[in-house]
């Protein structure tokens, strides 16, 4: 037996929804969020629809109206302006008798000019009556609004009961600017319907979004080879670092490192005497044959305070320090001792060491995170991060997160968040796709992508339309690393300096985040062996100073194109990249944008280490406020250089020197 009608208006396929609600959609103070609903109900009734929005805590809701479009979809958009809060959002729909009208009478009248409208006359006026006791009840009671508004709407009844005879004046009444903005921001609202669900929506700071990453090893920071570099000498890259434009600066463990199973130079399994050892072998003694592990640091990088001092200089700089979190530990590692039933015990009684066929990792023990003490480890575990926050570190690369269970991570970015809000997760998982999106639902704000392995234009525009046009651009924000510790793709090793070129035009202009791994600017490209992407002379195993006074370098490159991301607003958003047409499948074009185009960047990258190319690619003139015969600059943001280009098809030329144009459109 029905208790009440159910709601005549149906709310469905509402997006961003992330797993029917259960994850919120990430966003940045001032990033648009786009809305997405199809909304339907019996008739012809008009209908309306907004998106409702508030801080949790709040009670009062703030909307923005729902456009229909086609095929009874609606779209929409709001945005959050509060950082470091949690956020709910809605939809709500109903039925419009005062619109409804209109329309009816639109038609009728488009028939018949003589239409009889005096039952329609009496209509509108009873809804115009009905609508002023709904408003002056719910909204203006008590307000000075009120006198203002009951006027103006007295007025309209009294205007309107004069018109039965007289439809040309009706319509010139109710089609009038005043009574249609009445109508239209005072709306007289039935069978109103709520979506069934309040969504979330978690509010982050701009780092989490945009940033350039710059990584290195502390100890190779040293003029020789056989002595380690410290977090003093550290100190004094900061000032080519801030000048190369980073605003990331990130620290491969910076522990204590076993001696036990110790990796020997090019992973080999026996370490001669001065080899220093893999940094993520967490866990060693110091001078003094003290044991100390992830809350202390490598005694030949320095002390604590040493460390703190180097975060202080660097922020001082406008540079944060990343730090890298990775669960594991040496033989070494006073928690082996001290807990050895955080580990995996072997049938022999002995602690299993890491694995992943056909690679050992002889030097480092798993925890068990399922193990009879597992609460006592999750809560260790999670002081790690409290006690580098308390250091002044708010950004960590985590390694291999996808090893260690996925609701860890939910729980522990989600506690560290409570206390800590601006903390930034980076979660580095090359793995299966489903794994890599659900430890981004669950918290961590930055991934690691497959944008390394990437390299043809089909490849990299389908990669690129998954990541900023599907479901993934609410929750997922890819990091383009160009290079890692671990990964020298082939096509750096085999395509040289313009190789090196076009990866870091396309990391630094297709994504809002990106980052190289030091070296990366003098080129390094040799690996251990063919078919292998490890370097040669891995610097996970040694110390690896560089001359940064070379002049053969890419720093003057990467310097300009950082300066450009920074000066263009188009390029600190994520979501808002779209492609270009283009005749060339070794030339790829693509635009980003501001929400009012005030800022259009448009990049031809050429994808050929080995040759000239050129193209034929067509600007979409119309989306700009452009036409065909529209004339407009457009600046070479790298060279500097003003060019003169009309409607929607021109020609681009990129050799292997000059891979690629960055340039900012504007209208003459």
């Amino acid at each position: 037996m029905l208790a009440k009608l159910p709601n005549a208006i149906v709310i469905e396929n509402v997006k961003p929804e992330i797993d029917a609600g259960e994850y919120p959609v990430k966003a940045i103070p001032g990033e648009r969020i786009d809305v997405t609903a199809d909304i339907i109900k019996d008739g012809h009734d008009y209908l309306r629809a907004r998106i409702l929005f508030k801080e949790v805590k709040n009670k009062e809701w703030q909307f923005k109206d729902l456009k229909l479009t086609v095929n009874d979809h609606w779209e929409g958009s709001f945005c959050i302006e509060k950082e470091f809060a949690n956020y709910v959002y809605t939809i709500e729909a109903w039925f419009d008798p005062i619109q409804t009208w209109l329309n009816g009478a639109r038609k009728k009248i488009a028939s018949d000019a003589l239409f009889d409208m005096t039952v329609d006359v009496l209509e509108i006026v009873k809804l115009l009556k009905e609508l002023k006791r709904k408003l002056s009840t719910n909204i203006w009671k008590g307000s000075r609004k009120q006198n203002e508004k009951e006027t103006e709407l007295e007025n309209f009844i009294k205007e309107l009961s004069l018109c039965e005879q007289n439809n040309a004046k009706l319509m010139e009444i109710v089609e009038s600017d005043e009574f249609q903005s009445f109508i239209w921001n005072n709306p007289f609202k039935k069978l109103v319907t709520r979506y069934s669900k309040e969504l979330k929506l978690k509010s982050e700071r701009k780092l989490a979004s945009y940033g350039a990453w710059y990584e290195l090893f502390p100890r190779s920071q040293s003029n020789d080879k056989k002595v380690s570099g410290n977090f003093k000498t550290c100190k004094e890259r900061l000032p080519l670092i801030k000048d190369m434009g980073f605003d990331v600066l990130y620290l491969p463990p910076i522990h204590p490192i076993g001696v036990t199973n110790r990796k020997g130079k090019n992973n080999t399994l026996k370490a001669e005497k001065d080899d220093v050892g893999s940094p993520w072998a967490i866990g060693g003694f110091d001078k003094d044959g003290k044991k100390g592990g992830h809350k202390s640091v490598h005694p030949d990088l320095g002390t604590i305070d040493d460390f703190k001092d180097f975060v202080k200089e660097s922020n001082k700089l406008g540079i944060e320090i990343a730090l890298d979190f990775a669960i594991q530990c040496s033989p070494d590692h006073p928690y082996v001792e001290q807990h050895p039933e955080w580990f995996y015990k072997q049938a022999d009684g002995s602690i299993k060491y890491a694995e992943n066929p056909p690679k050992k990792y002889q030097d480092i023990y798993p925890p068990n995170f399922y193990c009879e003490d597992g609460i006592n480890l999750w809560l260790e575990l999670k002081s790690i991060v409290e006690f580098w926050v308390d250091k002044g570190v708010k950004i960590f690369r985590v390694d291999n997160p996808h090893t260690k269970p996925y609701r860890f991570w939910e729980w522990l970015i989600a506690d560290i968040h409570k206390s800590n809000p601006e903390v930034v997760f980076l979660a580095e998982a090359f793995t299966r796709p489903k794994i890599m999106k659900f430890l981004a639902k669950a918290g961590f704000q930055q991934s690691y992508t497959y944008f390394t392995w990437r390299n043809n234009k089909a490849d990299l525009m389908e990669y690129l339309t998954e990541l900023t046009k599907s479901e993934m651009k609410d929750y997922y924000r890819g990091n383009f690393f160009t290079n890692t510790p671990d990964i020298l793709h082939e096509y750096l090793q085999k395509g040289g300096e313009p190789a090196f070129k076009i990866r870091l035009f396309l990391a630094a202009t297709l994504s809002s985040i990106y980052g190289i791994y030091s070296g990366f600017e003098f080129c390094e490209n040799v690996p251990v062996k063919q078919g292998s992407e490890e370097y040669l002379n891995s610097e996970k195993y040694e110390i690896r100073p560089r001359d940064y006074s070379r002049r053969d370098t890419l720093i003057p490159l990467i310097s300009k194109i950082n300066s450009i991301r920074r000066s263009n607003l188009a390029f600190h958003l994520y979501k808002n990249l779209e492609f270009v047409e283009v005749n060339n499948p070794q030339v790829i074009g693509y635009y980003k944008y501001t929400d009012d185009y005030s800022n259009i960047v448009i990049c031809f990258v050429s994808l050929n280490p080995y040759q000239d190319e050129e193209a034929t690619v067509e600007i979409p003139v119309q989306r700009f406020g452009l036409s065909e015969d529209s004339k407009y600059s457009m600046k070479d943001l790298i060279k500097d250089i003003d060019y003169e280009w009309k409607g929607s098809k021109n020609y681009v030329k990129l050799n292997t020197f000059d891979p690629a144009h960055i340039f900012l459109l504007t209208k003459i």
